[in-house]
């Protein structure tokens, strides 16, 4: 059995048509060197930039990117800038990681430098009221649980990351923090955010005053640092 090669065709705009209905079914044939560069020359027309005032810029490159930071600082005048910084922590999360800490047990630390008065993490955790955050306090230490994760909010409020939380709330306390706590709302929630007091080398740990109230039961504090209060209340 032979096989007979298709006649060559050739539509009104100069393009081959295969009479078989596709290319593949006929098989490799050599094209004139007239029809291919009247194809390469039609290529190169659609390859043409349009003008520059028709020219929509790509939203990756680097300058559109600053170009909506332009935007973003303009907006802070106008708008809630702690919701405007709590959108970018929330799309640009600081590196940080835990590990053991010359503090106490284990401490949060910055994988990258962090400026001065920039939001670092949101403490994130369960929002309870007072009588369940006394409940869950007596049943962790029945279980053993020494440390408390326990942030207070406000006089109703408590975020409990005991059991449901994130790196935040491995961030020790120290006399001589590099960062501390800030309540902030967030469409008319509210939220516990730490924010950096100075610049922070790659590293370094987190910490924050926790500010505990004033008890008899001193609990020590192992901060270490110059004009360390001996207690954490």
């Amino acid at each position: 059995t032979s096989f007979s090669t298709p006649k060559k065709k050739k539509r009104d705009d100069g393009m081959r048509e295969h009479v078989t209905g596709c290319a593949r079914s006929e098989g490799y044939y050599k094209i004139d060197k007239k029809d291919k560069l009247k194809y390469l020359n039609n290529s190169r027309a659609f390859a043409e930039e349009p003008p520059a005032d028709t020219q929509v810029r790509n939203p990756r490159v680097p300058g559109r990117r600053s170009e909506q930071r332009r935007l973003l600082s303009s907006f802070t005048g106008s708008c809630d800038s702690d919701l405007l910084k709590f959108n970018q922590l929330k799309f640009r999360k600081k590196k940080l990681k835990f590990c053991k800490s010359h503090i106490h047990d284990w401490g949060l630390f910055a994988m990258e430098p962090i400026a001065a008065d920039e939001m670092v993490i949101e403490y994130v955790g369960q929002n309870i009221r007072q009588v369940i955050a006394d409940m869950r306090e007596k049943r962790y230490e029945d279980e053993g649980i020494g440390s408390s994760y326990m942030f207070r909010v406000d006089h109703d409020t408590i975020i409990d990351a005991t059991k449901c939380g994130n790196f935040a709330r491995f961030i020790n306390h120290s006399c001589n923090p590099n960062c501390y706590a800030k309540v902030i709302t967030v469409e008319s929630q509210k939220k516990i955010v730490i924010y950096s007091k100075q610049h922070i080398n790659v590293n370094e740990e987190i910490t924050y005053d926790y500010k505990f109230p004033i008890e008899d039961v001193k609990i020590p504090c192992l901060c270490g640092s110059e004009n360390c209060r001996g207690t954490l209340n």
